[in-house]
């Protein structure tokens, strides 16, 4: 698609802004994505993902428009005609732009029209669910590695991605995109992982409708039809909680480091 833009003489380019959302509690958005979209012309938002009140922040000559019902040349038109008007735009997505994003194509079309931008990250489902949980992806000795993965569905996944043999490491895993096959995830992780295995079930994370719901691999799919959770789901996976582990050493008395000396 060429650029059948002009820009007016003497007008500068305005920077486009890829803002974060979080995973929904407008109060998880970062300062500086709050900042680029209070300072933007136009806000560019993923509203079938993105609650309105993320973007509420927005000024009031600003034009505010929902990018789900359009295209990604239709986007772009919005965004390049914004820009070479010379007005900032804050496009944004929910989580982290860099995480099951648009990005790559979006800034392709961007760096061929010669326009400006950046990359504002933000708070993923997978962290925001740990932390709404009272979790963590690591545990001293148990597993130290977290997976960000996801089931195969209309877009494919390589064969080295295949769930079961990233779970077959028996770190912790967080599934995104995958509760519209539920029985399929479970049927894959059980190829890896005991039945035992903690499972917490994390919809629409951030939302007022926020559910948590803690399951066992083997009853995984059965809580997911018992709640009717499908869209917005994120699954983490945690083997290390069937398992003690240990204290971590950093501030352990007998262990040095760059601050503080070990103590007798």
């Amino acid at each position: 698609m060429p650029n059948t833009h002009t820009k007016p003489e003497g007008v500068k380019t305005g920077l486009v802004s890829f803002v974060g959302a979080g995973p929904g509690d407008p109060e998880l958005l970062t300062l500086k994505g709050r900042k680029a979209i209070e300072e933007a012309g136009l806000v560019l938002y993923a509203g079938s993902l993105v609650p309105p009140e993320v973007v509420a922040c927005a000024g009031p000559d600003a034009r505010v428009a929902d990018s789900a019902p359009l295209t990604l040349e239709e986007c772009h038109q919005l965004v390049c005609e914004t820009a070479l008007a010379g007005k900032h735009v804050a496009r944004v997505h929910t989580g982290d732009p860099s995480l099951y994003g648009a990005l790559r194509e979006q800034a392709a079309l961007l760096e061929r029209d010669g326009i400006p931008w950046r990359v504002i990250p933000g708070v993923t489902a997978a962290c925001a669910a740990a932390a709404a949980a009272g979790v963590t992806f690591t545990v001293p000795e148990v597993t130290q590695s977290m997976v960000i993965c996801r089931m195969e569905g209309r877009t494919p996944v390589p064969e080295r991605e295949r769930l079961a043999a990233l779970a077959a490491h028996k770190t912790s895993l967080a599934v995104y995109l995958s509760a519209h096959s539920a029985e399929g995830l479970q049927a894959e992780l059980a190829r890896s992982l005991p039945p035992e295995t903690p499972v917490l079930c994390a919809h629409r994370v951030g939302w007022p409708d926020q559910q948590l719901h803690w399951t066992t691999l083997d009853g995984l799919a059965r809580c997911v039809e018992q709640h009717g959770i499908t869209r917005q789901t994120v699954f983490l996976i945690l083997p290390g909680e069937l398992e003690k582990g240990a204290a971590s050493r950093l501030y352990a008395a007998d262990f040095s480091h760059g601050r503080r000396q070990e103590k007798a």
